[in-house]
């Protein structure tokens, strides 16, 4: 969380504002505690039965876990299927550095600093249409 810098990017041309643009930034900067979140919630839950009923959960636990699950796997999926859409070509560039702030300088990315760039802001155009 360190690497990402601190100084907004200009979306005037797509009619992003600053406070979405940082709404998105951080929406993206979450996909890997989503994908973490999502792998944990797979499974057996530790449910202590001491053959005393309990009354103080109310509904469905596994229903709420499901849930739970697909709404992570849906915003998961927001983010891989735009960054595709930006590039088919360069997304897994694009998604190491929308999530996880890695900058360009530090991957071998196959294209220039400006059409990367250009695509970034692309992906976050695109993004802002779909959430």
């Amino acid at each position: 969380m360190d690497k990402i810098k601190k100084r907004d990017m200009k979306l005037s041309d797509y009619n992003i504002s600053r406070a979405k643009y940082n709404e998105l930034k951080y929406f993206c900067m979450q996909y890997a505690e989503k994908k973490r979140e999502l792998q944990k919630g797979y499974g057996l839950n530790a449910i202590v039965n001491d053959g005393m009923p309990k009354g103080n959960m109310s509904g469905n636990p596994v229903e709420k876990a499901a849930i739970h699950n697909t709404m992570l796997r849906a915003d998961i999926e927001l983010i891989e299927q735009t960054a595709i859409e930006a590039d088919s070509e360069i997304y897994p560039w694009i998604l190491k550095n929308v999530t996880g702030g890695l900058p360009y300088e530090y991957m071998d990315v196959p294209i220039n600093r400006t059409d990367f760039y250009c695509i970034r802001k692309y992906f976050f155009y695109l993004l802002s249409l779909k959430r």
